[in-house]
């Protein structure tokens, strides 16, 4: 292993982001703000301007209450997220990108679970502290941050004090990003495609490239590299992921000299191998991806990293 010591990625001491005194002063406010937004919602990149406040929806179909497909200790997430008691997630509905290849579609195009108000959501984000969980794990928040801060409101003050983690699809706006500054302690962002026409292909925005770049930017720019504590446990930082897709490889060598290179070269990372046809890929839909990864594409796509200049890798 190449690079900085472990040593120097640990945090001896740990507080929540919005434990602190001045941002937990503030928190109701931020969150009102960002309930503004909804009203000609822009809450995400595709700025739709529905008026979500009186319940219209846009694409993410989503009104003024955020859909929870499920909550519960997730141990299958990065080790330095599980640790021994899970990662605490909450699963919300209606993604924002929709993926052709999505292999979790039954939530992320669908309506799944019930809609939940900010006193709902607290009430799960303090049971699943009150269980054991290492940190509380918004997955798809992308549509729903306005949402997601009025039950941080709701939970700070009744004694919430894990690290929260905005597990996104890396398709956000910058300015919503911004709203979290000093309450998300970790980002861990999926940068899924480098050019605009397999972004059009495969998620219907071809902006998202440049959306994500900006995106990636911002997160780390409010916490930096990620460190944990001395049990490895993740606090605070960026953690990367990346699917790697088949013929997509070298979109995911210019990904990884993205990141070395304009965000950080002690990026952490998880290049997930993983990748099956699912939701609408098949023999007669997107058939140039109708396959798992070929033998030693993962290695292939682990060289390109390493070439790249990145060496801190989820394993």
């Amino acid at each position: 292993m190449v690079g900085l010591p472990d040593e120097a990625f640990v945090l001896h001491a740990f507080e929540p982001a919005y434990g602190r005194a001045d941002i937990a002063a503030d928190l109701a406010r931020r969150a009102r703000e960002a309930a503004d937004m909804l009203d000609g919602c822009r809450a995400c990149p595709r700025d739709c301007e529905a008026d979500r406040l009186t319940g219209a929806t846009g694409v993410c179909r989503t009104g003024r209450y955020a859909r929870v497909s499920s909550a519960f200790p997730h141990f299958g997430e990065e080790s330095c997220l599980v640790g021994t008691h899970g990662s605490g997630t909450i699963f919300f509905s209606r993604c924002n990108l929709g993926c052709v290849f999505c292999q979790n579609a039954d939530i992320s195009q669908a309506s799944a679970g019930e809609l939940m108000g900010a006193g709902a959501i607290a009430d799960i984000m303090l049971q699943l502290q009150e269980i054991g969980c290492h940190n509380i794990n918004f997955v798809s928040p992308s549509h729903v941050v306005p949402q997601v801060l009025e039950a941080v409101a709701e939970a700070a003050p009744r004694g919430l004090r894990l690290p929260l983690v905005y597990n996104t699809n890396a398709y956000d706006s910058v300015e919503t990003l911004r709203r979290l500054d000093g309450v998300v302690d970790i980002y861990m962002p999926d940068f899924k495609f480098w050019s605009p026409d397999s972004a059009r292909r495969y998620c219907a925005a071809q902006d998202y490239p440049d959306r994500a770049r900006a995106a990636f930017q911002e997160m780390h720019r409010q916490v930096g590299d990620l460190k944990w504590d001395r049990h490895g446990v993740a606090r605070r930082g960026l953690l990367v992921r990346h699917l790697v897709m088949p013929g997509l490889l070298e979109e995911s060598a210019a990904i990884f000299a993205f990141l070395a290179g304009e965000i950080s070269p002690d990026t952490f990372v998880n290049v997930m191998g993983q990748y099956r046809p699912a939701h609408r890929v098949g023999p007669a839909a997107f058939g140039e991806v109708n396959r798992r990864l070929q033998r030693g594409g993962l290695e292939s796509a682990y060289e390109r990293a390493r070439r790249a200049g990145l060496w801190r890798f989820d394993t």
